[in-house]
């Protein structure tokens, strides 16, 4: 049988939030035993916990499944640095990408 996720990770995700099995069972609505289980490879989580099971944890449901941590490696257009701008003048909003586009607008070559 091909395991869709691994108890390691589940496990080692689980420790990165300092959550005990109990704490996460009680988040989740399952038994401590039943993350036992997962944990040790004795059982699957059901389908219908991995969005929970992923939110809980504080990863997306693809980085539970893969068990690799996803990093956006876009550093140009990041939409970490995305800064919306009001125009003091006729009060438009302004999406920006970077410095570079609010200073072509604040001097007003934009």
């Amino acid at each position: 049988m091909i395991q869709y996720v691994t108890g390691s990770t589940i496990k080692a995700l689980r420790e990165r939030k300092s959550y005990t099995q109990k704490q996460l069972a009680d988040l989740l609505g399952v038994s401590d035993k039943a993350v036992s289980k997962w944990e040790t490879g004795k059982g699957l989580p059901d389908i219908t916990l991995l969005e929970p099971l992923a939110k809980t944890l504080g990863v997306s449901v693809a980085e539970l499944l893969s068990g690799e941590c996803v990093i956006n490696g876009n550093r140009s257009a990041n939409m970490l640095r995305t800064k919306f701008y009001v125009c003091p003048v006729c009060g438009n909003v302004i999406h920006a990408m970077g410095e570079e586009c609010y200073m072509l607008f604040a001097t007003g070559m934009a």
